[in-house]
């Protein structure tokens, strides 16, 4: 057995913090991930570093911040050079992130065999990137559950089984092949799931039938409206039979995935390698349901939003005789973070440190009376929006013209009385920007800074900054689509 541990990081797509039933949701079927929550630490406030898939995805692999890896959007093309499965990328792959160093090239660099099953999203899916050794990916960033695209040896084929059950058999087969081998194992599981569709017929029809089919959803919010800023909805939601659709394939889409987590933890009990195997959950970005009187995440709304349900995520760790278990932490962490911590829980040195702006919190995992930690402020980019979070406060800024907001989050958690306009906070105002400001200052690299590029939550198309050579970066549906409505 190697000196150091195997790590299996689970990454799900578009989950809230809210939907596991260890963070509180009695609806929901989560008995696996419950199970890994009780026997490890669960994490009551972790957020993403953006609350969308390919940036926030991009962010916990390099350790960077959007205007730092020039991924700001989720990637609409570039990611395969079929055009019947990416239309609009024209033939061309991009690496997104061509050149920058991920925790797992460090991993593979310290003798860790990697593997990677499942959605990618960074660009150029054909090919293995960042160290991985094992390579069995999804072709886009999402779609239907079955007939999926996938890619295996560098080629597009479709898949006709249930996609989840796909990710997890690739999986364990990558598991399969470390028996063979004395080194570690790293390996990434990244499902779709819950990501939309969330159709009947896209999941199991037991699962709707056995927990779902009479759900109340009492668990999620009903009939809030959504902010008078939002210009744009993403996903219109105006009946109560598109409502319980939406959210019983969703909470089915998640209990499916549970279940095929439970399949991988059985594998590392029945081959004797849960004891020193450091299993992380996670999700890329939060998610409303019905909260905030929107559905989506950050670009559920245009301008995009920064609620707490867009950017506060789930997040567990279990390590057996490390970490005790059914502990929680409430310190305030960020994705960003999440790259500094394994290695160093690991043991395996990251050249990038001092050019990061995360810090470890590997402290917090091996005592119980382990202090806070002095950083009690976590921030968020999605192009030209920036967030400040605090313990008791919220500040929004959007880059040029507004709107901004303010929540005084010890009296409104709901983030519904806009401060920012108040004058007897505005003291508070003019601290919290400042801290903003300077915060970005020092991490942004000028030739990416989100707030110069024309980000609208409708997809990325080229790379950011100088690098796109003339080329149009981000898409502008929703802008078009509000100049239209203008002119009518």
């Amino acid at each position: 057995m190697s000196d150091r541990p195997n790590v299996l990081f689970i990454l799900t797509d578009d989950q809230g913090y809210w939907s596991l039933g260890s963070y509180g949701n009695a609806e929901i079927r989560t008995p696996c991930l419950d199970a890994i929550a009780a026997s490890g630490m669960r994490f009551e406030n972790m957020f993403c570093a953006s609350p969308v898939c390919s940036p926030a995805r991009a962010s916990l692999v390099t350790g960077r911040i959007p205007s730092q890896h020039g991924v700001h959007d989720w990637i609409r093309a570039g990611d395969v050079s079929d055009e019947t499965v990416e239309p609009g990328g024209k033939g061309r792959t991009i690496e997104y992130l061509a050149g920058q160093t991920g925790y797992t090239d460090f991993l593979a660099a310290g003798g860790y065999q990697c593997g990677m099953s499942g959605k990618w999203h960074l660009g150029d899916s054909h090919h293995a990137q960042k160290g991985f050794e094992f390579w069995e990916v999804h072709a886009k960033g999402g779609g239907p559950y079955y007939n999926a695209p996938m890619v295996h040896n560098g080629e597009i084929y479709r898949e006709s089984g249930y996609v989840t059950d796909v990710i997890t058999d690739n999986a364990l087969a990558f598991l399969e092949t470390t028996m063979h081998d004395a080194r570690p194992f790293y390996l990434s599981v990244h499902y779709t799931a819950p990501h939309s569709p969330w159709q009947r017929d896209q999941h199991p029809t037991e699962i709707f039938e056995s927990y779902y089919d009479h759900c109340p959803f009492d668990s999620v919010p009903d009939g809030l409206e959504p902010p008078e800023w939002a210009e744009h909805l993403s996903i219109p939601v105006k009946d109560a039979e598109t409502r319980r659709n939406y959210l019983s394939g969703y909470y089915a889409a998640i209990t499916a995935m549970d279940t095929n987590v439970g399949r991988i933890v059985d594998w590392l009990d029945e081959h004797g390698e849960r004891e020193n195997t450091l299993i992380c959950f996670t999700s890329d970005n939060g998610m409303n349901m019905g909260h905030h009187g929107v559905y989506g995440k950050g670009n559920a709304t245009f301008p995009m939003n920064m609620y707490e349900e867009s950017v506060k995520v789930p997040f567990l760790m279990s390590w057996p005789d490390r970490i005790a278990a059914g502990r929680v932490c409430s310190e305030l962490l960020s994705h960003y973070d999440f790259m500094p911590t394994l290695l160093d829980c690991v043991g395996v040195p990251n050249p990038d440190a001092a050019s990061l702006p995360g810090q470890s919190f590997a402290g917090v995992l091996g005592s119980e009376t382990e202090p806070p930690r002095d950083q009690v402020v976590v921030f968020d980019e999605y192009g030209p929006v920036r967030m400040i979070r605090t313990r008791s406060w919220k500040y929004i800024h959007r880059y040029p013209h507004g709107p901004n907001e303010m929540y005084d989050l010890v009296n409104d958690p709901s983030e519904s009385e806009n401060l920012v306009d108040i004058p007897d906070h505005g003291a508070t105002r003019i601290a919290l920007k400042g801290r903003l400001d300077n915060w970005f200052l020092t991490y942004v690299d000028p030739a990416l800074d989100g707030t110069h590029e024309d980000v609208t939550g409708s997809g990325q198309l080229d790379l950011a900054g100088p690098a796109s050579r003339g080329r149009v970066s981000f898409a502008a549906d929703r802008r078009a689509r509000k100049e239209k409505t203008k002119r009518e």
